[in-house]
């Protein structure tokens, strides 16, 4: 029997914004504020597509200190579709984003900072997206943000 890690279930952002971070993850990336089990602690679960992705965790109320950032995980990816749709979501948002190509075409991606600093990006399947212009090709990391 081979082995395997799976796909990735989902992720957890501790936070002491836990409004506008489910905001954020409501409003502008379009996930649903969901069921959660009664934990002993406040927090929210995002769903995407039926699927609880983002954990919420409020430590507003704790002594715990709110890393400025994602620490040394760089960035959370989601396979997306809607390249269009959500580049001008981000738009009317005021958002600040990142568009590119992957070098040879085959993957278009869109990388947007949610309120505490997490760095999130959308994947696209080019081939899979209805849009009358491609976003440019890039080869710089995108690391350097």
């Amino acid at each position: 029997m081979g082995v395997s890690v799976g796909v990735l279930d989902h992720f957890n952002i501790r936070t002491r914004n836990l409004a506008d971070t489910v905001r954020f993850y409501e409003d502008i990336l379009g996930l649903e504020k969901g069921a959660r089990p009664n934990f002993a602690f406040p927090g929210a679960w995002m769903y995407s597509e039926g699927k609880a992705v983002v954990h919420l965790v409020d430590i507003s109320k704790t002594e715990e200190p709110q890393k400025p950032d994602s620490g040394v995980v760089h960035h959370v990816a989601f396979a997306s579709y809607g390249f269009d749709g959500m580049k001008k979501r981000l738009e009317q948002k005021g958002m600040a984003y990142d568009s590119r190509q992957v070098p040879g075409g085959d993957l278009w991606q869109i990388f947007v900072n949610d309120p505490n600093g997490v760095m999130i990006e959308l994947n696209y399947e080019a081939a899979k997206e209805e849009t009358a212009a491609a976003p440019a090709e890039r080869r710089d990391d995108v690391g350097a943000r």
